[in-house]
């Protein structure tokens, strides 16, 4: 079984990327997960949040150890899903402690009770959430795609360079009008 997972899609880090419209990431990923939902596929949300104290965050974790001035506690609403694309009552909200969606998360539990085998991937950004979650779910036997216009980075050399040569050693790398297409299509046989 397939589940979308939107990641990282948060008010705080959609607005890092181009205010609104998380640099042109959030109006696929509101078609991603569209198309997911009306082929019956699960969408899992991922998002990075703390505890008060953030007793989760190391002063030796260079990306992290920024994060205790700037906020992220899990109860924060700058660490909600943007608007935008709001989960269901029905889709699944994992909390994750570092960059990639299963490190310091229940992911795989979730994924694996669901008997889910196979992940679409989308999230900001595309060298932190995506990189890190692809070759993790690689590692743990996924089959994997990336929605390569709902993804951002910062850096957009970077993003060219992970989306076009080095996520597709593990994953296919598609845009959503295409997977929303496969996905729509009756299964043969």
């Amino acid at each position: 079984m397939t589940a979308l997972l939107v990641m990282d899609m948060q008010r705080s880090i959609v607005e890092r990327f181009g205010g609104g419209g998380g640099g042109g990431v959030v109006n696929p990923a509101a078609a991603a997960i569209a198309a997911a939902r009306a082929a019956g596929i699960p969408v899992v949300y991922v998002r990075v949040a703390f505890r008060p104290g953030f007793p989760e965050v190391s002063a030796r974790n260079k990306a992290f150890g920024a994060l205790r001035d700037s906020g992220m506690l899990a109860d924060d609403e700058q660490t909600a899903i943007h608007p935008a694309l709001a989960p269901e009552p029905v889709d699944v909200v994992v909390t994750k402690r570092r960059v990639s969606a299963f490190a310091g998360s229940d992911l795989d539990v979730v994924l694996r009770a669901g008997d889910i085998d196979e992940l679409v991937l989308c999230g900001i950004a595309t060298s932190g959430v995506v990189l890190s979650t692809v070759r993790a779910a690689a590692d743990l036997d996924y089959l994997l795609t990336v929605l390569r216009d709902a993804c951002a980075d910062a850096d957009e050399e970077v993003d060219r360079v992970l989306l076009d040569k080095v996520l597709p050693r593990q994953a296919e790398v598609v845009d959503v009008a295409a997977w929303a297409a496969a996905a729509s299509a009756p299964a043969d046989g």
